[in-house]
């Protein structure tokens, strides 16, 4: 790398770091005006939709992962 373009990385790295900064300022700024009632309200739909077409699994899988790590031990 010569030095027109190490100085060019410098600069954009550069770039990088302030926006990057305003970026999270931004982030946090649209979480606290976030009404998260009226989000919940809004994903409330989409859940019950969720919830009746994708019935949970009948195990939590707890007692595949004991066999495996019994199988494991051995």
């Amino acid at each position: 790398m010569n030095s027109s373009q190490a100085e060019a990385l410098r600069d954009w790295v550069a770039r990088w770091k302030v926006a990057g900064a305003r970026m999270e300022a931004l982030r946090l700024e649209r979480l606290r005006q976030t009404d998260t009632q009226q989000a919940l309200k809004n994903l409330a739909d989409a859940f019950e939709s969720c919830r009746l077409h994708h019935k949970p699994a009948p195990t939590s899988g707890l007692v595949e992962q004991q066999r495996w790590l019994r199988r494991v031990a051995r």
